[in-house]
């Protein structure tokens, strides 16, 4: 329980996400720039070299399944006001336990991306310094980080969407650059031409096959993690029906423009097969292009972007943690504020956490193999966390089906497609247990359940419950009144 000793806080500082008072206009963007992450801007190369061509149709499967897991939580927030985040709808519909299990994967989910974004970030500081050791910048962004979560919470809305506005100007200005080199047929350095057959010459679609085409899709789903917090941090906005509907339909545009347009002229001006898998092909565009210092701009973009994932992580690490302590889910020690009225603790462990990204490097892993390492367990724990979303959406079918006939945000297909995309899913587990990289990763699980088992069943024998009341799924008066209330 939060220390009672601790300064109150201001309104809102105690709810479980800080999102709450954000405006439309944050939500919206910081929706649009959690399209374009870590994943697209560094992993792509990897991505293409072991897809060809065939990783536009990559990106565009993975878009479209998780659309529906998109879809599957607007509807469950729409149906229920008192729900802020999956985590509410797990525990509530699938039990406490669900709950628990679910808030501290999540938790975990982000500091294995963090990792990764600190992985990343060492890769893009050596395009200006080469010999600087690959741990330093790694080290020196986890400090910036929980300095700038300590002292700077009120700005973090702002600077998100900031970063945003960045990353979509760099993207548009490289599908541009990109469509005018396509345009006056532009010749590289090793003398192929820029042009659109090159998305179909050499070796045809599927240059590696089947294989590679699955293989491909490691790198590629972990550009997506993180789009579950555009349902969650819009269903906390004032006006949720309107905001939810917009953010979540959004997500086949930007999959369109910033994953697909974007690869499509990469791989028209540079053919696919000499794309460094090891270097962003964002950045070796420009420099093609015979603009150097835009190379740089855009390396400085992406490493931008790799610092603002990494944020988002810590923040929202740290309010989970905050969350699980006062529900007495975590060490009581983790709701207790600082005098700014920060989960100071939490940030700080959170940050602590970060640091074996660093071990990484300093063990003299390259970027791209520490990179694949930390991504695959990320992917997998968002794998996870997808699947207890469309778990908790078909059960909400079962048990509330009037909820589901009086929703304005229906999920297309409904159970059809919540099932294909479990399915999905599953696969995705198999093509990661079938490449040596990524097999590895799949360790990581068991060990991590059966972690979260026993804490879970030390809990039981202790007595704890959740500290939050759960919410009604009855369809009771109070439910039908929030409904009302969101439908107005």
């Amino acid at each position: 329980m939060p220390d009672r000793t601790t300064p109150e806080p201001p309104a809102g500082a105690q709810d479980d996400h800080l999102q709450r008072g954000l405006s439309n206009r944050h939500i919206q963007l910081i929706a649009i720039g959690g399209a374009i992450g870590t994943g697209l801007f560094l992993g792509s190369g990897r991505t293409i070299s072991l897809a060809g061509p065939s990783v536009l149709l990559v990106y565009a499967v993975i878009g479209f399944m998780l659309f529906f897991v998109m879809r599957a939580m607007g509807e469950m927030l729409l149906s229920n006001l008192e729900y802020k985040s999956f985590r509410d709808m797990a525990a509530d519909i699938l039990g406490p336990w669900a709950g628990f299990v679910t808030g501290w994967t999540y938790w975990f989910c982000w500091i294995v991306t963090g990792i990764a974004d600190v992985v990343a970030v060492s890769g893009y500081v050596a395009f200006w310094a080469p010999d600087l050791p690959r741990w330093l910048p790694a080290l020196g962004l986890v400090v910036l980080l929980l300095a700038l979560n300590l002292v700077a919470v009120r700005l973090f809305g702002e600077l998100e969407f900031w970063f945003a506005i960045v990353k979509i100007v760099a993207i548009v200005a490289l599908i541009v650059t990109g469509v005018v080199m396509i345009a006056t047929a532009f010749q590289g350095a090793d003398g192929a031409t820029a042009s659109l057959t090159h998305l179909y010459a050499d070796g045809g679609f599927f240059p590696h096959g089947l294989t590679g085409f699955l293989a491909g899709f490691q790198i590629a789903i972990f550009a997506f993690v993180g789009i579950e917090l555009v349902g969650t941090t819009a269903a906390e906005t004032r006006d949720p029906e309107t905001t939810l509907p917009r953010a979540i339909n959004a997500i086949p545009v930007r999959v369109l423009l910033f994953y697909l347009g974007a690869l499509v002229v990469i791989m028209a001006v540079t053919p696919w097969r000499s794309i460094d898998p090891a270097e962003s092909p964002f950045v070796a565009m420009f420099a093609l292009a015979g603009l150097p210092a835009a190379a740089g701009v855009i390396n400085l973009v992406v490493l931008t972007s790799a610092a603002s994932s990494a944020n988002s992580g810590i923040f929202s690490t740290s309010r989970m943690l905050y969350g699980l302590a006062e529900d007495r889910e975590a060490p009581a020690p983790f709701a207790r504020l600082s005098s700014r009225h920060v989960p100071s603790r939490g940030l700080v462990f959170s940050c602590a956490c970060l640091l074996p990204g660093v071990a990484l490097l300093y063990a003299g892993r390259s970027v791209i193999e520490a990179f694949t390492l930390v991504t695959t367990v990320a992917t997998l724990l968002f794998l996870v966390v997808w699947t207890v979303i469309l778990l908790s959406y078909l059960a909400y079918r079962r048990r509330s089906p009037e909820l589901h006939a009086a929703s304005r945000f229906p999920m297309p297909g409904g159970r059809v497609m919540a099932v294909v995309v479990l399915a999905f899913f599953a696969s995705m587990v198999v093509v990661l247990a079938l490449e040596p990289e990524t097999r590895v990763a799949l360790l990581v699980l068991p060990v991590w359940f059966a972690v979260l088992g026993a804490a879970w069943a030390v809990l039981r024998r202790r007595g704890v419950v959740p500290g939050r009341a759960a919410p009604d799924v009855s369809g009771g008066p109070d439910r039908a009144h929030a409904l009302d209330t969101a439908r107005r």
